[in-house]
């Protein structure tokens, strides 16, 4: 098996570990493994999207994105249906947008937002 050396901070870290012991992995590389098999399955997943869908995005981010987020959403305003963004915790945000439109720019939508660092989490849920 090729080793691969990654760099993550504390706050990673710390969640890595608390992940091990609740869920039952061996080790911090089990971790780092499921976790790139579910990107993975996910983006291969998002590929396969055909047709005219109805979609729900998710995004979670930093306070202080709230304008990086409101112009990538701009960028799409033709699929979004609604937007509802939402304070969860001190300086974190929920974006919640419904979209209606081709596979293909729902899936440039999602992967402009997935590759966006100020971005803690991107989920696209289909039906």
């Amino acid at each position: 098996m090729t080793i691969v050396s990654v760099s993550l901070n504390d706050d990673i870290l710390t969640e890595i570990d608390k992940l091990q012991k609740a869920l039952g992995f061996s080790g911090r590389s089990e971790i780092v493994r499921a976790g790139i098999r579910n990107l993975l399955a996910e983006e291969k997943d998002r590929q396969n999207l055909s047709g005219h869908l109805f979609v729900v995005l998710l995004a979670i981010h930093d306070e202080k994105s709230d304008d990086q987020v409101t112009e990538m959403g701009h960028d799409y305003d033709k699929l979004i249906t609604t937007h509802i963004h939402n304070k969860i915790d001190g300086d974190r945000c929920l974006e919640i947008f419904l979209l209606k439109g081709p596979a293909e720019e729902i899936k440039d939508m999602t992967k402009k937002f997935k590759s966006n660092r100020k971005m803690d989490h991107v989920k696209l849920i289909t039906t």
